[in-house]
């Protein structure tokens, strides 16, 4: 009798025991973004550790940004997995339309104000379920959410240089980061090739030139993870957040300048214009009408909407930083408010739908299979995929597994669970000695 109970308690044992600690039965991941980088800019260069990945991991035809086409707003989206409307993060600039308060791009990474509008980003998540989390220079690292820092942030202050030595650097930090202080997830941001594309365009020799760059940054980051015996402990996604294509100059065609239709004294209490394709206003009092009839057809490559007008499927209609009237300029077309400002040569903030603003994708390391083309699906999916690659718990968010899931090796679900099997293995031999000694 004794021994049946014995045998009941342990098999009891076998099926119950929990999992050894899931941290250890999941690989570290680092996240890249370059900035800027066109799904397409590889097409025209020679890239020969880019090709390479495309045989020894994963790349996607191309991904679909956010409808925001700026930096901070398509961050935020891969961070978060949520649309614009929902984490709130509406454009580069921090602002506040009832002051008139701006804020340039670069002192906003530091605002938590602006970030923190209760979409919690995934170092976060990851940290609460026992993970260790940090940013280099990522959008959206180093600030605050309900009070909670990342473990370990670096903030991009003025801008970074194109220096190839210290983009090296950088990655030898990270890899330190992962192999001294056992670091599990880590976000990494370069600002190129955004940078060239806006001073020279996307269609020159200078752009030719960052993608060789950049394409060399990642053949040092595989011999870095190499060197650091992090081969088969590391996954690694590399995308950016969003595209770029030539500005339309005058010379070339009729540019928008929205104080020929409209007195933008008169007639607007706030704007966020000349950044590009996309722009806002909020109207004086009473004058909402009268501005939207005074754009609405003024020109052929503008289109207007009222906020509750934009169509649904730009996810970003429903957030109150939005403003009652949105401009979308058509491929090429800057949104000039009172003058023609030539600033860049290339620009992005346009429809999320043209070609020239989709991104880059690529993924390799021990969960990825190799040689696998993925169709493109929206970014808001790059989040379920990393908290998959990671055992977390995810945040509720827009994006779906269903979009990446066939670029994950065919035992991934295994890998996830083995401390459950070990364990149980471990009880199942326990239970044959004693049933032998008995």
């Amino acid at each position: 009798m004794k021994s049946e109970l014995l045998l009941v308690l342990v098999l009891s044992l076998c099926v119950s025991s929990k999992p050894l600690s899931k941290r250890r039965t999941y690989n570290k991941l680092l996240l890249i973004s370059f900035d800027g980088f066109r799904w397409d800019y590889d097409q025209d260069v020679n890239t020969p550790n880019l090709d390479e990945l495309v045989k020894e991991g994963v790349k996607a035809k191309y991904i679909n940004p956010p409808a925001i086409t700026m930096t901070s707003p398509s961050h935020f989206t891969t961070i978060t997995g949520r649309w614009i409307e929902d984490h709130g993060v509406v454009h580069n600039l921090m602002f506040n339309d009832k002051t008139g308060l701006r804020v340039p791009h670069k002192a906003t990474l530091k605002r938590s104000e602006w970030w923190d509008n209760g979409a919690l980003p995934l170092w976060i998540t990851a940290q609460n379920q026992g993970l260790k989390t940090a940013s280099f220079l990522y959008p959206g690292g180093g600030v605050n959410y309900s009070g909670q820092a990342v473990d370990r942030f670096l903030v991009e202050d003025h801008g970074q240089p194109d220096d190839e030595t210290e983009w090296r650097q950088n990655i030898d930090t990270v890899m330190g980061w992962f192999t001294k202080e056992d670091f599990d997830f880590v976000t990494l941001y370069y600002g190129e090739p955004d940078n060239v594309g806006h001073t020279f365009g996307p269609e020159t020799p200078e752009r030719i030139k960052i993608i060789e760059q950049i394409d060399r940054t990642i053949g040092y980051l595989r011999e870095a993870i190499h060197k650091n015996g992090l081969t088969d402990h590391l996954n690694v996604i590399l995308s950016s957040d969003h595209g770029m294509t030539t500005v339309k100059m005058a010379s070339e065609v009729n540019e928008i300048k929205l104080s020929n239709y409209m007195s933008l004294f008169n007639l607007a209490r706030f704007d966020l214009l000349d950044y590009g394709g996309f722009g806002m206003i909020t109207p004086r009092e009473g004058k909402g009408q009268e501005v939207y009839d005074s754009l609405k057809n003024a020109h052929p490559n503008l289109t207007v909407y009222k906020q509750e007008e934009i169509p649904e499927h730009f996810h970003i209609r429903k957030h109150e930083r939005i403003q009652p009237i949105v401009l979308l300029a058509d491929l090429g077309f800057n949104i000039n408010s009172r003058v023609i400002l030539h600033i860049n040569k290339g620009d992005h903030g346009f429809s999320n739908e043209e070609m020239d603003m989709k991104m880059i994708f690529r993924a390799f390391g021990p969960d990825f299979r190799d040689n696998f083309l993925a169709e493109p699906f929206d970014s808001v999916s790059i989040y379920p995929l990393m908290c998959k690659l990671l055992g977390v718990v995810p945040e509720a968010n827009n994006g779906s597994l269903s979009d990446t899931k066939d670029m994950l090796v065919d035992n991934f679900d295994a890998g996830g669970s083995s401390g459950r099997i070990k364990v149980s293995l471990s009880l199942l031999l326990l239970m044959i000695i004693i049933l032998t000694l008995i």
